[in-house]
């Protein structure tokens, strides 16, 4: 299983102290964040992608191309990729190279996005997100796997003998991620293809998570990629810890309580009730985690939310030691027990790649 963490990248005043990071201060804490997770011994640190205030991902292939340059081992993925507003062509490009950069240590999770005018700003239509979503991902797939492409659609100009540059690392794309919070077409179109879901379990309770996983699951067997628990899950999780818990309700709570996302709604303690939002000792994280698995069952990654809301740099470099430390290994070790064997691991492209040549010499074998 995999674990890592997720961030938004956004830029927040400190409710502790009235401080604003600049947006160079923002960025330059995104790569130290990614650098401490491998140091830590984590597998993935996954970007999002937004084009207003207050965020500074706008360009995630780019800081992942940096962050790449200075790890070895680290996983770079997304935790939003844009199919809608983002050409697909341009997706194509961008993470092919990014594929070739990094070694291959590079998959995406496509999103729709729920920021309205930033869709007019692309020439788009928030009320065509899904209709969009279908139709660029469709092409996208074919970009990467066809050499030469000729297509027509709704939403883009039409190609004609167009090869996508450079072309996958290997001739294997990408592993694909769909994210969705509430979406079934969603769910859908990763089952169709046999691509992985990830639901970002955030802000909502279990029982709509444990609803969308089932669905995603059940659509990908009867699409015959494999039994419903071989399907590809991930799940995003927010914590914040401290060795005792108390210590960790009272320093989070003025960031909880002025966080643009959280303000104003439930308390601190209700949410944490409502959704799975952990505040507490590394134990209540290892224990929240794990029960992640009996209303979603085996699943493949697991990415924490632990930088937003104005959380300085230092804080969250200790929440990544504790993490790595105190939390991670526990984690490691008890779901590999519990993880029957037919139920693979995340894809990455070394065990694609691999799949692919075991597919290509079985078919020879049996033409022979």
């Amino acid at each position: 299983m995999q674990f890592g963490v997720f961030t938004v990248s956004d830029v927040t005043t400190d409710p502790t102290n009235g401080r604003t990071p600049s947006e160079a201060e923002r960025i330059d804490s995104v790569v130290r964040i990614a650098e401490k997770a491998e140091e830590v011994g984590l597998d993935v640190v996954a970007l999002g992608e937004h084009h207003n205030p207050p965020f500074v991902s706008s360009s995630p292939t780019t800081t992942l191309a940096y962050i790449a340059a200075r790890t070895r081992t680290l996983e770079l993925s997304t935790s939003t990729t844009l199919i809608t507003t983002n050409d697909p062509v341009k997706i194509a490009e961008d993470f092919a190279m990014l594929q070739h950069l990094a070694g291959g240590r590079v998959d995406l999770m496509m999103g729709r996005g729920n920021t309205g005018p930033v869709y007019p700003w692309f020439g788009q239509d928030i009320r065509q997100g899904i209709p969009l979503a279908i139709e660029n991902y469709a092409l996208l797939r074919r970009l990467w796997t066809e050499d030469v492409v000729d297509w027509e659609g709704r939403f883009r100009a039409p190609l004609q003998g167009f090869t996508s540059t450079p072309r996958p690392l290997d001739g294997v794309a990408p592993f694909v991620w769909h994210g969705s919070i509430r979406s079934p077409e969603i769910a859908e179109q990763a089952a169709f293809y046999g691509d992985g879901f990830f639901h970002n379990h955030i802000f909502w309770p279990a029982e709509h998570t444990q609803r969308m996983v089932e669905f995603y699951r059940r659509r990908f067997e009867a699409y015959g990629h494999g039994d419903a628990d071989q399907a590809i899950v991930g799940l995003g999780g927010q914590v914040f810890m401290r060795k005792n818990s108390q210590d960790a309700i009272d320093e989070f709570r003025p960031y909880f309580d002025r966080a643009p996302v959280y303000g104003g709604g439930p308390s601190l303690e209700e949410f944490s009730t409502q959704t799975p939002l952990t505040v507490g000792s590394p134990q209540q994280v290892i224990d929240r985690t794990l029960g992640f698995r009996d209303y979603v069952g085996d699943y493949q990654r697991q990415l924490f939310l632990i930088d937003h809301a104005g959380l300085p740099l230092k804080t969250v470099l200790e929440q990544l030691d504790i993490l790595g430390e105190e939390v991670v290994p526990v984690l490691r070790k008890e779901f590999a027990a519990l993880k029957p064997a037919h139920v693979p691991e995340a894809p990455t492209h070394a065990s694609l790649v691999a799949a692919r040549d075991a597919a290509a010499a079985a078919t020879v074998e049996a033409v022979a």
